[in-house]
């Protein structure tokens, strides 16, 4: 925990168990406010013994307006308004084919959302939208995430 986290009154707690290995990405479905856009650069190793080697970075920009919801949680589309990927490789980009990078889990951000209303008193208004989250996989990529691919 940083120094002065404390004394600023910054702390409010830790997660319980089962929400701290939560993705960037369901993360960012489950805010109330947005003010960052994410870009990703990747390359991926022309080896073609490790052709699934990728490597980069995800820089977070602030965003001049800020998005805030009044249901949650976010869409897909939504969330792919605040992605860009920026992708050099040998072959074409391949979403399914990163990991935990850009996955989310429908039944963790769910739980997730409620563990939120009843512990955090900002969430206490939000209202939750079960068919939201329907557009979501119930494991896996981010649906649409291949749009955002440059």
């Amino acid at each position: 925990m940083p120094s002065l986290t404390l004394a600023n009154g910054l702390f409010h707690g830790t997660l319980p168990d089962q929400f701290r290995d939560l993705t960037w990405v369901e993360e960012k479905i489950c805010t109330i406010y947005s003010i960052t856009a994410h870009v990703t650069c990747l390359f991926q190793l022309s080896d073609l013994l490790q052709h699934k080697v990728f490597h980069g970075n995800t820089c977070a920009h602030d965003m001049n307006v800020m998005s805030t919801v009044s249901v949650l949680p976010w869409t897909p589309a939504d969330i792919n308004g605040f992605l860009s990927v920026i992708f050099i490789g040998p072959e074409k980009f391949d979403p399914n084919c990163m990991g935990t990078l850009f996955c989310v889990h429908k039944q963790k951000i769910w739980s997730f959302l409620i563990w939120l209303k009843n512990h955090n008193c900002l969430y206490a208004n939000i209202e939750l939208d079960s068919s939201i989250l329907d557009q979501h996989l119930v494991d896996g990529c981010l649906p649409g995430l291949h749009e955002r691919v440059v």
